[in-house]
Formats: C-alpha cells, sequence, structure tokens
C-alpha cells in the first residue's frame, strides 16, 4: 500500500506511548489539540505527521521504481535462497516418483514390465524402489504380460493381418517371456492364419495385374514375408488366388 506506511508507522509510535488514544483538550490559550498519549500535539505536530507520511509515499515510489529497474537488469530469479523453506524441501521419495511414472506411462498405452521396469531405468530411479512398485501394480493387475501378449496378438493380427512369427518377434521385443509369447501366438490356429494370408492377397491382388505373373508373384510374396507368413503358406496361397484369375503358374518360378 503505497505511502500508507510510513504515516501507520508513525501513528504507532504515537499510540504505543500510551494506552489510551486520548480525547481533546485545551491549551492555556484556548485552542484544542489532540492528546496521543498524555502529549499536546497542535498543528506544528500535524504537520509533522503530514510531511512524513509524504515522504514515505515518496520513498516507497522510489523503492519501487528502484526494484522494477534491478528487476529488469538481472531477469529471472536464479531460485529459492540457501535459507528458505523451498530450498530446505527434502528429496522425492523414489517410490513415490515411481509410482507417478508408471501411472503415467500405463495411462497413456498398456505396457509390459519389462517396457515398465526400462523406463524407470532411465529415469534413474533405484532398482529397489522400482522392483518394489512394479510388484505391487502387478499384484493389482495393472501390470499384466500374459493378458497384454493375447490383446496383442487379437489386435495386431486382425487389425494389421501379422502371422505368428511377425506377432513372436513383436512380444519378445517389448520383453515379454518366452513362455507367455508362446501360449498368446498358439491361441492363432493354422486354419485362421492361412484365411488371413488369402485376405491379404486378395486385397492387393488387383494392383498387380499389369505385371508378369513371376514379378506379381514376387511382390505377392514379399509383402507376406513382411508380415511374417511362411514361404510355404505364402506361395500356396498366391498359387489358388492366380488359378482362380485363370493363370497357369506352374513353372512360373514357384517353389
Amino acid at each position: 500500500m503505497e505511502g500508507g506506511g510510513a504515516a501507520g508507522v508513525v501513528v504507532e509510535a504515537l499510540e504505543g506511548a500510551s494506552g489510551d488514544r486520548g480525547g481533546e483538550r485545551h491549551s492555556a490559550d484556548g485552542s484544542s489539540a489532540l492528546d496521543w498519549g498524555g502529549s499536546l500535539l497542535g498543528g506544528g505536530a500535524e504537520d509533522a505527521q503530514r510531511g512524513s507520511a509524504r515522504k514515505g509515499r515518496r520513498g516507497g515510489r522510489r523503492a519501487g521504481s528502484k526494484g522494477r529497474r534491478s528487476a529488469g537488469r538481472s531477469g529471472l530469479p536464479d531460485g529459492p535462497d540457501e535459507e528458505s523453506q523451498a530450498a530446505s524441501t527434502p528429496p522425492a521419495d523414489p517410490e513415490s516418483v515411481a509410482r507417478a511414472i508408471v501411472l503415467r506411462l500405463l495411462t497413456m498405452a498398456p505396457k509390459t514390465r519389462a517396457q515398465l521396469a526400462e523406463a524407470l531405468r532411465k529415469r534413474d530411479v533405484p532398482e529397489e524402489a522400482a522392483d518394489a512398485v512394479l510388484d505391487r501394480f502387478s499384484e493389482l493387475g495393472l501390470i499384466n504380460d500374459e493378458a497384454f501378449a493375447e490383446a496383442w496378438v487379437d489386435s495386431r493380427h486382425h487389425g494389421r493381418g501379422l502371422a505368428k512369427r511377425a506377432l513372436a518377434a513383436e512380444l519378445r521385443h517389448r520383453g515379454v517371456d518366452n513362455d507367455t509369447v508362446k501360449e498368446a501366438v498358439e491361441r492363432l490356429d493354422s486354419d485362421q492364419e492361412a484365411e488371413t494370408a488369402r485376405r491379404l492377397v486378395d486385397r492387393k491382388l488387383a494392383s498387380t495385374r499389369s505385371l508378369d505373373p513371376q514379378t506379381r508373384t514376387r511382390r505377392l510374396a514379399g509383402m507376406l514375408a513382411r508380415k511374417g507368413y511362411s514361404s510355404g503358406l505364402a506361395y500356396r496361397v498366391i498359387r489358388e488366388a492366380l488359378d482362380e484369375e485363370g493363370i497357369d503358374v506352374e513353372g512360373d518360378g514357384f517353389p
């Protein structure tokens, strides 16, 4: 509050001299003044008080202007004072940090335990704290590699047409153990895998009709190989598709 500080100090100092803010007294010549703590304050004292208030306002403005100029020169503060409460705040508990990281990652997308452990390691969370948090999340069912693998196989097979081999490679890359991977991919039987391969070939077939049979075969087989299908299944499905178009593929580069 600009200017009020100096005036307030004057008033408080005067009030402090006596508990009685006083009433109005009359001097010997009949003039009146306010009695502050038993002292008669005539016009001279009032003038002194007003002068002090004016000086306080001018001092406040000068201090504010100086502070702004100083802030402009120095820019942002470097940080809390060494003796402040902010500087004395203890470091965060490692398990609390680990919980926050894991929750944030799981909110973004499902993750395997290995993926979460790697994320904590990269953020320098101590291994003991990381294991404790991951164990607790596993107990609660928030980390479940078996469920992750099953959902991954179902989604990637139907959405991208990936075969068992490609699905197994993706799961291993995400840290799922071999037994869990095998159990998940075996949910796809051979008939389902062959049907998906036929659908992929049918979708691509029309765009290859301007090519010779050998080139068409190579392109279609390459597409299926990238999705993890074996060469035997790929050529069988491609032969069937070309046969339906009336193209004799025997001896045209087929194994």
